[in-house]
């Protein structure tokens, strides 16, 4: 599956677990990182998200913390 976006921020434990759970799987993703690159953190807030991670795909919806049930889907 493509196009994953994974929102983090540094020093968050869901976020390093979600991102070694995708890599464990070998779901391919790009970070944004919100305290690197401070311009997501407006696009997340203007679509109601309060809380990182945040992982998006075209496929499924928008999954909020470290949900490894949710985040199956995303495997092959």
């Amino acid at each position: 599956m493509n196009n994953v976006i994974v929102y983090s921020k540094n020093n968050c434990m869901q976020c390093k677990m979600t991102k070694r759970f995708l890599k464990e799987h070998n779901v391919s993703f790009e970070e944004r990182n919100i305290n690197q690159e401070p311009q997501y953190l407006d696009t997340l807030k203007q679509q109601g998200f309060q809380s990182v991670p945040v992982v998006m795909n075209d496929a499924i919806d928008p999954i909020v913390g470290f949900r490894p049930d949710s985040l199956r889907e995303l495997v092959d």
